[in-house]
């Protein structure tokens, strides 16, 4: 397997949590966003939506990370991602959504990068704009947290998807100065996921194209 990543993208973050959680060997392919490499006819030739990561495996490439740790779920089902009950998993999967949908996509390079340029909007401003997601966001986060949560994991004591999204945005939102003292459970529990050696290995500061 190829990894098409960039050491700083949440979504290829979750993707190398995954990975290295399954214990699944892969190569790490940089893809530098800052100079756009993204963009590049060759990157564009396997992912056309132009973004990371993007998972090479057996000739095909997939992209959108939640579609690749659903395939490596699939295709690696041990240990697991998800719970076996029905319920569970949807619990599961409805706090790991919150983050890849309805908070990720508005703090993205791209969303933000919109808001500096065309919009002419200052950079105290994208800084409010992506903390005030990340409040809306995690305030819900943090009620379902208190429900599910043993302190260690978000759901159960056991690592899931909703992990795997967690720890990738808690490293946004603190390298944006957001306000995480509302959430402590949703911070105690990243602190404990960033022990564990899936999680540690795969954070950004480890990644050979960090910079």
């Amino acid at each position: 397997m190829q990894l098409f990543t960039f050491f700083r993208s949440s979504a290829a973050y979750r993707v190398r949590i995954a990975l290295n959680f399954k214990g699944i060997a892969y190569e790490s392919v940089p893809v530098d966003l800052r100079p756009g490499e993204h963009h590049r006819p060759e990157y564009l030739a396997r992912n056309p939506q132009g973004l990371v990561p993007a998972l090479a495996d057996d000739g095909a490439v997939i992209g959108q990370s939640l579609a690749i740790i659903e395939y490596l779920e699939e295709t690696h089902p041990e240990p697991p991602l998800l719970p076996r009950e029905p319920r569970h998993r949807a619990q599961v999967r409805a706090m790991a959504l919150a983050i890849a949908c309805d908070l990720h996509p508005l703090n993205n390079l791209r969303v933000l990068n919109y808001l500096r340029g065309p919009l002419g909007q200052d950079e105290q401003s994208v800084n409010a704009w992506y903390r005030h997601w990340v409040g809306v966001v995690f305030a819900g986060l943090e009620t379902q947290a208190r429900a599910h949560s043993d302190g260690r994991t978000l759901f159960a004591g056991c690592v899931t998807l909703a992990d795997v999204c967690l720890v990738p945005q808690l490293f946004n939102a603190r390298r944006f100065s957001c306000e995480l003292a509302p959430f402590p459970t949703l911070t105690a529990v990243g602190a404990s996921l960033e022990t564990l050696p899936a999680f540690a290995q795969a954070a950004p500061a480890a990644q050979p194209d960090a910079s």
